[in-house]
């Protein structure tokens, strides 16, 4: 950029010139003195653009003197500075080659982009030029002037002031343009930014492109899930008209199964009704006989088990005639029980006839079954049997129906809590099977009788269990503790009475109704003669408590068969322990096992009479314990 010479400058009045040059812009003025078009100039300072507006104002105005001359007047700032705009701005177009446009009436308009500073700064130039030529006009005006000076002096005067304006303008615009001169410092270093700059728009314009691509993949993809959605949205509505009919067949299933739970509650009661009238119709004393097979497998003679009858059993004797002249007569003593197992029946066909009797104990009604017989007839495998499933006995099976039954009516709204003891009778003396601290301090124990004629046992073990396996694992630990011993007539001879109580409770809250019973399976030790088995010492004291409490047990049964008012219960423990299975309210089994043998004909003649006796009793109408 060129900057103008100013070198060459004098003040008004001192008749020197400011500037030689003339340019364009003076012919212009001289040409057409009186009116200058209006010109938009941007001056920049301090880096900001501050544009001046140019009005229309008359370059000279005649003066009236007393010679009548006319006197041209410098122009005003206004107007100067709108010249020196339109000057510089016509030289920028010269130099940049900028297009100029024209307006109807001969005035140039020079428009230049906002960005060339460059051109802005050429026309200030061309500007201040024309400003020195207007400077150098108005000097020769005023020489013309000096002539009338004496005439005019108050005009002169007022010059004087208008060209202290217009210095005053001059150096505002030096300083303007040494600002313009750090403008154009700062507009090179733009400048050498500029590929900066454009490398960064390109890559932004990559991006932009990236940008869209993604833009319209995702549209794309909006459209794709907008179609799902609808779809979504039409299935759902469907899914939701289906959930509508299934809520409401739910309901009318909800209703059904409700109803179902009460016809099979109802049903349920019934079926406990109707059990226990055919246990009634049964007798709540029952007694099974059970015939133990021959050691060697063989049949024996003297025992006759009729095939058409199953519950008749005949013991046939042969006698001898005392006076010789008469043959061998044979006497039959026949017997009639609830049902007769012969030899070869099961262990599982006995537990059939007894099952309906075990279920009556989740029915809330006390149950108890016993074996009775002589020693070695088998009353412990009735009861226990052996550890493989085909020949288990009574109590673990019994056991086991219990905890399915509880199983299966949990369904129905029914829990069952079950508490399991097992005691012995041993010398007349109570002993806990399931204690396992220190024999020396084996606590006492006595029989209670509570106000609801409930028996209980003091510092007994009671255990609460909750399957069949527990149970089973207690009947192991009182086999274990159990008293027995060898004898004549059997190697291993139960020498105590042992009694296996298993409490239970139920409660069915839907329905408000609780119920509690115990099932009570006991193993009588055997009955067994002095002469047969050689019982001696501690045998002999034990084979008399046995057959003492029996003896007892008989004379019992005898009084509730013959229905005396006195019932002596309390002459025995074990009559005393079972006195609520006996003559109260329960439902009672009795199992009289024999044994095959020739030699055991008297025993067993016994045991059938005892059978007999309490299958004659008749002790009333057992009630179930429910609240």
């Amino acid at each position: 950029m060129s900057r103008l010479p100013i070198s060459k400058r004098v003040f008004p009045g001192s008749g020197s010139e400011i500037g030689q040059d003339t340019g364009p812009a003076q012919k212009k003025i001289r040409k057409d003195p009186d009116t200058v078009k209006p010109q938009t100039a941007a001056t920049i300072i301090g880096g900001r653009r501050a544009p001046v507006a140019a009005t229309r104002a008359p370059i000279s105005r005649p003066v009236r003197s007393v010679g009548a001359a006319t006197l041209a007047v410098a122009p005003s700032r206004g107007v100067l500075k709108q010249s020196i705009a339109s000057t510089t701005a016509r030289g920028n177009m010269r130099q940049s080659g900028a297009p100029t446009a024209s307006k109807p009436g001969g005035g140039g308009v020079i428009k230049r982009n906002k960005w060339d500073l460059k051109g802005k700064v050429t026309d200030m130039e061309d500007k201040l030029r024309n400003y020195q030529t207007r400077v150098k006009s108005t000097n020769q005006e005023n020489e013309v002037l000096k002539g009338s000076m004496a005439q005019n002096q108050s005009k002169v005067a007022e010059m004087d002031r208008e060209l202290q304006k217009q210095r005053k303008q001059i150096s505002e615009y030096e300083e303007e343009l040494q600002a313009l001169s750090g403008v154009q410092a700062e507009l090179e270093r733009v400048c050498s930014d500029k590929s900066t700059l454009q490398t960064e728009l390109s890559n932004l314009q990559g991006k932009y492109r990236v940008m869209e691509t993604l833009r319209d993949s995702q549209e794309t993809e909006l459209q794709t899930l907008k179609m799902k959605l609808s779809v979504q949205e039409s299935t759902l509505t469907r899914v939701q008209a289906t959930l509508r009919d299934t809520e409401e067949e739910v309901r009318s299933l909800k209703e059904t199964v409700a109803e179902q739970k009460d016809e099979l509650h109802d049903g349920e009661m019934e079926r406990r009704r109707l059990h226990n009238t055919i246990q009634e119709l049964k007798g709540n004393i029952r007694v099974f006989c059970r015939v133990r097979p021959l050691v060697d497998g063989g049949l024996t003679k003297h025992i006759q088990l009729p095939a058409s009858d199953i519950k008749m059993i005949t013991l046939a004797k042969t006698e001898e005639s005392h006076t010789g002249k008469t043959a061998d007569t044979q006497k039959n003593y026949n017997f009639s029980f609830d049902r007769v197992f012969g030899p070869q029946a099961s262990q599982q066909e006995v537990f059939e006839e007894i099952s309906l009797l075990v279920q009556s104990a989740l029915d809330g009604y006390n149950v108890c079954c016993f074996a009775y017989g002589q020693t070695g007839s088998g009353k412990t495998y009735t009861m226990e049997g052996d550890e493989f499933d085909a020949t288990r006995g009574v109590i673990p099976r019994a056991v086991q129906q219990i905890f399915k039954a509880a199983e299966k009516l949990g369904t129905q709204g029914w829990e069952f809590s079950f508490t399991a003891s097992f005691v012995e009778i041993y010398n007349e003396t109570l002993r806990d099977l399931l204690y396992t601290g220190k024999a020396s301090k084996r606590p006492e124990h006595e029989i209670r009788k509570a106000t609801n004629n409930e028996v209980t046992i003091t510092n007994l073990t009671y255990e609460k269990v909750s399957n069949e396996d527990q149970v089973l694992g207690l009947i192991v630990l009182a086999n274990q503790n159990r008293s027995t011993a060898q004898t004549a007539q059997n190697d291993r001879s139960s020498r105590s009475h042992s009694v296996f109580q298993l409490d239970i409770e139920g409660v069915n809250v839907g329905r408000d109704i609780k119920c509690k019973s115990t099932l009570c399976l006991v193993d009588l030790a055997g009955s067994e003669r002095m002469l047969k088995s050689q019982s001696q010492g501690e045998r002999f004291k034990e084979m008399t408590a046995i057959n003492g409490s029996l003896s007892n047990l008989g004379i019992v049964i005898t009084a509730l068969a013959n229905k005396e008012s006195y019932v002596p219960y309390r002459n025995s423990k074990l009559t005393y322990l079972l006195q609520g299975c006996l003559g109260g309210n329960s439902k009672t089994l009795m199992f009289v096992n024999i044994a095959p043998e020739q030699d055991s004909f008297g025993e067993t003649l016994n045991s059938l009479r005892f059978a007999s006796k309490v299958n004659d009793c008749v002790i009333g109408t057992a009630s179930a314990n429910r609240k």
